[in-house]
């Protein structure tokens, strides 16, 4: 049954390469599989989320950044993807992070404007790693946060960074609906100590309930991304897919 207003999930790390945008493309990939309306919003201006769908802009494209500095609206920049049920709202990939994107409640005023979130059942917020208006738009549009980590120690400092910008935002009155979804390791291989440590560490921090089934290191995730599809088309038989649908079946046990 379709929810009246989209569950918002921003997907957020201030780490680069902490597995953000192909947890983002592929947990959207597996939400839209299982039947769900999903729109993924690209706000990271590397753009990976039309690249791992293997969405080619057409020149001069609306985008999210676009909606933002307010040279578009937010439904001109929605494009559909080649799977059913599942569209993007791409990043602008020339966009400036120092750029003014209006106060922090921006994106979220626009997506209830637009009556986006009445269109679909999950919105999924793919996050810059920064710390920056982009960012803070991104923690105020959503209902819940799911941090994607590298199981290393500076990865968790980094983590804990995130929590407390996550927990001002909650209790300052930006967002006061937002949680915490839960903490994903992902490149994962428990065979590793550190790996092993880390991620008792953060449970035992957070609690063991927020540390979500890891996503092992599979290169066949990189290989997805070359081809422009989700890796449950690339390899549907992988130890990347296989834990990406675990990882979406827990999540929509979460949200309902």
């Amino acid at each position: 049954m379709k929810l009246a207003h989209a569950h918002s999930i921003s997907i957020c790390n201030r780490k680069g390469g902490s597995g953000k945008s192909s947890t983002a493309v592929n947990l959207a990939a597996e939400m839209a599989a299982a039947g769900q309306k999903v729109l993924l919003i690209d706000l990271d201006t590397q753009g990976h989320g039309a690249i791992g769908l293997g969405i080619q802009l057409p020149r001069k494209a609306a985008t999210v950044h676009g909606a933002l500095a307010g040279r578009n609206g937010l439904r001109e920049g929605i494009l559909a993807s080649r799977w059913a049920g599942l569209d993007l709202l791409p990043a602008d990939t020339l966009a400036d992070h120092g750029a003014a994107w209006g106060d922090e409640q921006h994106l979220r005023r626009a997506l209830e404007a637009e009556g986006v979130l009445a269109d679909y059942d999950l919105v999924l917020l793919d996050s810059p790693p920064s710390l920056d208006g982009l960012l803070l738009n991104a923690l105020c549009a959503a209902d819940q946060v799911l941090v994607p980590f590298l199981p290393h120690f500076l990865s968790a400092d980094g983590v804990k960074q995130l929590a407390r910008v996550i927990l001002r935002v909650a209790s300052r009155g930006l967002n006061e609906r937002l949680r915490v979804l839960g903490y994903l390791p992902v490149m994962l291989d428990a065979r590793i100590g550190q790996h092993r440590l880390v991620n008792s560490s953060l449970a035992q921090q957070f609690g063991g309930s927020r540390l979500l089934p890891g996503i092992r290191s599979d290169i066949r995730v990189a290989e997805a991304f070359g081809a422009g599809v989700p890796v449950r088309v690339h390899a549907p038989k992988s130890r990347a897919a296989a834990d990406y649908q675990t990882l979406a079946e827990v999540i929509k046990s979460r949200v309902g």
